[in-house]
């Protein structure tokens, strides 16, 4: 029957033993369950709604080694280990209930749902059963099977289960996340945001879907809503350094540079000591100084950033590296050292457009025309419609003496929806040809120029 028929049989034969369980007959449930027996793919599946089957009618020793079973197959699945751990609590077996929860957090740290059941546990305070009845059971099983179509990429398989299981259990929280991030992919961000609102308040996931919300409404170009949206909840929960991260976020893509270092100058001192993974913040911060015209601070947060970027994310430190040396470059600073930074960033992320293009200007910057053509090419043919990349490429032909190509090239650049200031420079280029530059770049001691702003690598 293939995998379809497959899931057809599976989800045929769970939901009959849900009804099962439903009439009280949970013996008849439970052979229903393992008529699934020789399906080796189906093996957590079965024994984890084993489990719930065995709890909701009453046998909590056939429960217990149903989970066991379920748990031990995948240790990993948020569901089996939290209807796992309510099932210890609500025996009263805490410090068990707390063992499998810490393993996972170790596995995949910070899970809301995790976390939240945690700190009850720690705190004494009651875990219910994440399923009550048949009909919670048969939602349960229909979220799953939309997980499963979801992490396939099958995403109108996984909006029918999802949809069937929050018909059966409207406030289902991870059904809900679930379907509002497969509308996300679709991009039907409004769709998404319906889906988001339905999350109970008090439930641990909501805090991210309200920051999806912000970041969809952005997505839909309601910028302005967006940001009210994230302001309110900055309100709310002054201390969540994702919040605020998200409000700096929405404001940078609208181009309100000083108003998102404001923002992100607050995740930061929320933050206290930075660990490594904040690196990000530091590299928000400094671009948005930069672009704000501040660059003595940008410098020395995009300095931090670089310190702090692990080794093993070469995307970021390439990132990072290009932005510092490319801002350097453009204001004629520091070319030598830019130029090894630069070298660096192209090794480590060697089909980035923007990073050779960075290094291309460089060489420019170095008067090394010939060379500074070679990299541009490269980087307009990796980024074809990018209009700095296509405006540097011009004017490098035009000192290599192919002055024809540079207007060719500008009046790509021009096409491209440049910034506006950008756009004055280029209609100039075209109509009169390049200026000579009144200095050049070995001047390493000669005072920088005020600094243009960067308008790629990265920000």
């Amino acid at each position: 029957t293939g995998a379809r028929g497959r899931q057809a049989d599976l989800t045929a034969t769970l939901l009959t033993a849900w009804t099962y369980a439903g009439a009280k007959d949970g013996k008849q449930a439970l052979a229903t369950v393992d008529k699934l027996k020789n399906e080796r793919a189906f093996d957590q599946f079965r024994e984890y709604h084993a489990a719930l089957i065995a709890d909701v009618v009453g046998n909590p020793v056939e429960a217990e080694k149903r989970f066991k079973a379920a748990y031990e197959g995948e240790r990993n699945t948020l569901q089996v280990v939290d209807a796992y751990g309510r099932f210890l609590a609500k025996r009263g077996r805490k410090d068990e209930a707390l063992k499998i929860y810490k393993a996972f957090d170790e596995a995949a740290p910070r899970h809301p749902i995790v976390r939240a059941a945690m700190k009850a546990l720690e705190e004494d305070k009651p875990l219910l059963p994440l399923v009550n009845t048949a009909q919670d059971g048969a939602a349960e099983l229909l979220y799953g099977l939309g997980v499963v179509g979801n992490t396939q990429g099958d995403e109108l398989t996984a909006i029918i289960y999802l949809r069937l299981g929050l018909d059966l259990k409207g406030d289902h929280p991870l059904a809900l996340v679930t379907l509002g991030d497969v509308y996300e992919r679709l991009k039907q961000y409004d769709k998404a945001n319906a889906i988001f609102d339905r999350i109970p308040k008090d439930s641990p996931v909501r805090p991210s879907a309200d920051i999806s919300i912000g970041h969809n409404f952005e997505l839909m170009g309601r910028g302005d809503d967006a940001i009210a949206h994230l302001e309110k909840l900055m309100k709310e929960r002054p201390d969540d350094v994702e919040v605020v991260m998200a409000l700096g976020n929405v404001q940078r893509s609208r181009k309100k540079f000083a108003e998102a270092a404001e923002t992100y100058d607050k995740a930061i001192k929320l933050i206290g000591q930075p660990e490594r993974g904040h690196w990000i913040l530091y590299f928000y911060r400094g671009t948005s100084y930069e672009r704000a015209k501040q660059w003595d601070k940008a410098e020395a947060d995009l300095k931090k950033a670089l310190e702090l970027v692990p080794e093993g994310l070469p995307a970021g430190r390439a990132q990072v590296m290009n932005y510092l040396a490319y801002s350097w470059v453009d204001q004629n600073m520091n070319i030598d050292e830019a130029f090894k930074m630069l070298t660096k960033a192209v090794e480590l992320a060697p089909r980035d457009g923007m990073i050779i293009d960075s290094l291309g200007w460089a060489y420019y910057r170095m008067g090394r025309y010939d060379d500074a053509v070679r990299e541009l090419e490269k980087a307009v043919e990796l980024k074809p419609g990018d209009p700095t990349i296509n405006d540097h490429l011009g004017d490098a032909y035009w000192k290599t003496g192919r002055k024809l190509e540079a207007k060719f090239q500008w009046d790509h650049a021009k096409n491209s929806d440049p910034e506006h200031e950008e756009l004055v420079k280029i209609l100039k280029k075209i109509d009169s040809g390049l200026e000579e530059d009144p200095k050049p770049a070995a001047a390493e001691n000669a005072p920088p120029p005020a600094p243009e702003v960067p308008k790629h690598n990265g920000g």
